[in-house]
């Protein structure tokens, strides 16, 4: 039970990585917030965690929108007090060339996935300040370092949460706190199989993945888990990549 003594906030928990990072964090012993923009999700994966007897609040909220994302750790706090451990899962998916790609989708893709990590890291540091200890796990993608045809919204966004972590790391690695970010290659999730992506992609995808398969939730989810445990005080500033070795 490493986690004991933490509290985590983790975005996007009510399905797919986040939801899997949520129930791999209470087993640890971790007292969870989740927090989706899906009610009914949100509250699934909180009852999960409760029925198998970890400790569990959840809340509803769009990351992308700062007075609903204080709202949600308000409400954290008051459930399981001070947070010590963000995950950064929310997400959402989609592939457009770019000379069909429209502002309002730009600037969503943008907005949940940079802006919302953004929001919800400034959310939580305070909390991290005053214990002077912190982890704080952003999930980026193998895109975000690469790109990728008819992703550039979405490459973009995920390349900024990169930079985003590494500048973090530099800010508060001397108050006791961490950031670091993960990012994944082709997880098995509903958010993959929802986004539109050919399925001559994925299959090429799987071809060039020495471990000849797409990852899984649960794979992800043991990366996040390592970043914010005590053994991984001295890791900061990094991009961890589970990807099944299809990015070297």
């Amino acid at each position: 039970m490493v986690l004991a003594e933490r509290h985590a906030l983790v975005t996007g928990g009510g399905s797919g990585i986040g939801r899997a990072v949520a129930l791999r964090l209470a087993a640890l012993g971790a007292a969870v917030s989740v927090v989706d923009r899906d009610a009914a999700s949100a509250t699934a994966t909180a009852e999960a965690i409760t029925a198998a007897g970890g400790r569990a609040a959840s809340t509803t909220a769009d990351v992308a929108d700062g007075t609903a994302v204080a709202a949600a750790v308000a409400a954290a706090r008051a459930a399981h007090g001070p947070l010590l451990v963000l995950v950064n899962s929310a997400g959402i998916a989609g592939f457009a060339p770019l000379v069909d790609l429209d502002e309002a989708t730009w600037d969503r893709m943008i907005g949940v996935h940079l802006r919302g990590t953004y929001l919800c890291a400034r959310a939580v540091l305070p909390d991290m300040l005053a214990a002077g200890y912190g982890r704080i796990v952003n999930l980026s993608s193998v895109a975000g370092v690469r790109g990728g045809p008819q992703l550039c919204h979405y490459a973009a966004a995920k390349a900024g949460i990169i930079g985003f972590t590494k500048a973090l790391a530099q800010e508060v690695g001397p108050r006791g706190i961490t950031a670091n970010a993960v990012a994944p290659g082709p997880i098995d999730t509903p958010m993959l199989r929802g986004s539109g992506i050919p399925d001559a992609v994925l299959e090429q995808s799987v071809r060039n993945m020495p471990v000849g398969r797409l990852g899984t939730a649960d794979d992800v989810a043991a990366a996040v888990a390592w970043l914010v445990s005590p053994d991984a005080g001295f890791v900061t500033g990094q991009v961890l990549s589970p990807n099944g070795g299809g990015y070297m």
